[in-house]
């Protein structure tokens, strides 16, 4: 019997049996696919599976190459020193033996299922015959905007990938190949086109249909797919239709329908879910009996640090360096890190911390010695030195003492997850226009990211702004899954991957980390992550992941590996 890769198992394995079953009686439990998307109602709850393929309702499936995006930055250590997270370090200290990882052997698999499942739903929808026709072709429209969404997932970590474009029998599988990058982002592009034209805008659609994929997402989605291609005028274009700063008036204008929320502190509140700054984000449904809600506040939350403090798996921890990048920038920095020595958490009530604080004092061993070796306040939190490489958490994540759920000790919360916000849209609206060489409006969007958050204006041009926008973006974007696909996508000077200067033997954050006159205390302190994290970095082998190595066994070779893994 022949091996088949695990792309073809994804689409044989929904849950759904086969016209062809060997059955002659319909089996019980399941659905029919031939039979089933006859009414609006099959075709909506279908369509609910497709949305639940963003994460598949836990941790380990996709949320950890979310996580593996930052490590593998600047931006983040793996950060769990107490126990053994080889499979995250050996690509995030880019050892070049990850092809068996299986962190992104389970993100290829489930975003091939997310895929399989939207095909089924582009395939079956269109023949329902239902009587609300214009809610028929919304449905498709909503599968291709998460199919588009899939597979623009897989191209930025992976390169290009075998293009599924149907639903298809195992027996169709066996012998694809890799589609070229080019051929991958051309349908990825498709898909988002036809979303846009048929997905209501946001303020079309009814409260309760809030969170569904909208023409806005389409096309800020379809931006960053050029962005990423250095499609400047074909992302400027799609861009300006929702950034107010464009000038933009055409019919198709959405430049109405997103704005940025008053308060840099209320992008990551699970009180301003879905709020007009959010183009796209996971909705979670928190229900503490039936285990269903977000997991990230955990897994990135502090171990061993006081139970008040969150009770977490400490995983992906921000860097000192990415803490010192924000200079005076005291907001964004105060609402994106929780560092050890604080003496507030934003966000809390100073009763609220003092609770905190005095289970984090009864909790860490010599709290008053650390203070004291540190230099820090007596009275100030500490982040477990044994623990953690860093004495940071992401603060982004983290969900104050008023809004946890009563049992908030478990790996789900009630924080939805933004995947695409505005002031993202104006960041990227503001590069395409610096590299268009339009840097009046480059600097207007730039600088209203930059006003919200009380700095004052850029007021350069050309490269000088280039540099600003990009490190706009770090700033404003930290541990939104940006930094790292922007770094290996930007160029310098020179022509070569801005990535090849922050990592490698001489990269800026490797001797930043490692030299005595600029590496924190705190880091160094804890060798269980090595400092010099980066330092093997390859730029010919490290712009792009390994193909998942059991997919190129079990293709018998079909699927070819990315250059310089084994």
């Amino acid at each position: 019997m022949k091996k088949i890769l695990s792309i073809i198992t994804v689409f044989a394995s929904l849950t759904f049996a086969s016209c062809e079953d060997f059955l002659t009686e319909e089996v019980r439990g399941k659905q029919n696919l031939d039979t089933y998307f006859s009414t609006a109602e099959e075709c909506q709850a279908y369509l609910t599976g497709c949305y639940q393929s963003i994460t598949f309702g836990d941790w380990w499936q996709t949320n950890t190459v979310w996580l593996l995006s930052e490590m593998c930055s600047d931006d983040a250590w793996m950060g769990n020193t107490s126990q053994d997270q080889t499979d995250y370090i050996s690509l995030a200290h880019y050892r070049g033996n990850g092809a068996s990882n299986g962190v992104i052997s389970n993100f290829w698999q489930y975003r091939y299922k997310g895929i399989a499942r939207c095909n089924v739903a582009i395939d079956r929808i269109p023949n329902a015959g239902l009587e609300d026709a214009a809610l028929q072709e919304r449905l498709i429209a909503e599968a291709r905007f998460l199919r588009g969404y899939f597979y623009f997932e897989l191209a930025r970590n992976f390169g290009g990938v075998p293009l599924l474009t149907h639903f298809m029998m195992p027996e169709e599988v066996i012998g694809i190949k890799r589609s070229s990058l080019e051929d991958t982002y051309k349908f990825i592009e498709d898909d988002l086109k036809a979303a846009a034209e048929i997905l209501p805008k946001r303020s079309e659609y009814a409260p309760a249909d809030l969170g569904r994929a909208t023409s806005g997402a389409a096309l800020g989605l379809l931006g960053k797919v050029y962005l990423y291609q250095e499609k400047w005028q074909e992302a400027h274009d799609v861009l300006q239709k929702l950034v107010k700063e464009s000038g933009y008036s055409g019919e198709d204008s959405q430049t109405d329908e997103y704005d940025l929320l008053p308060e840099f502190g209320q992008v990551w509140d699970c009180n301003h879910d879905n709020s007009i700054e959010s183009l796209f984000e996971v909705q979670y449904q928190y229900h503490e009996s039936l285990g269903v809600g977000g997991s990230l506040s955990t897994v990135t939350g502090a171990r061993n640090s006081g139970a008040a403090l969150g009770d977490g798996w400490c995983w992906c921890q921000p860097t000192a360096n990415l803490e010192a990048a924000y200079g005076e920038d005291d907001i964004r920095r105060q609402w994106t890190i929780i560092s050890s020595g604080c003496t507030e958490i934003v966000g809390e009530t100073a009763e609220d911390f003092a609770k905190i604080l005095k289970d984090n004092k009864g909790t860490i061993t010599d709290h008053a010695k650390l203070a004291e070796q540190y230099g820090w306040d007596p009275n100030c939190l500490i982040i477990n030195p044994v623990a953690h490489k860093s004495g940071r958490i992401i603060r982004k994540y983290y969900i104050p003492l008023n809004d946890r759920p009563e049992n908030f000790y478990q790996t789900k919360s009630p924080l939805n997850h933004r995947i695409l916000r505005y002031a993202d849209v104006l960041l990227m609206y503001a590069e395409a226009c610096n590299e268009l060489g339009d840097d009046t409006h480059a600097q207007a969007a730039l600088n209203k990211v930059r006003n919200r958050v009380n700095l004052a204006p850029v007021t350069s041009t050309g490269t000088a702004l280039r540099d600003a926008i990009r490190h706009e973006r770090r700033l404003e974007l930290a541990f939104e899954q940006n930094r790292l696909y922007d770094i290996r996508r930007w160029k310098d000077d020179s022509g070569t991957p801005l990535i090849a200067s922050i990592l490698g033997p001489n990269g800026s954050f490797v001797r930043w980390n490692t030299e005595e006159a600029t590496r924190d205390p705190f880091e160094w302190n804890n060798q269980g992550e090595d400092s010099n994290k980066g330092i093997s970095f390859d730029v010919n082998r490290d712009l792009i992941f390994p193909i998942p190595l059991y997919e190129i066994t079990m293709s018998g070779g079909s699927i070819e590996q990315n250059p310089g893994w084994n």
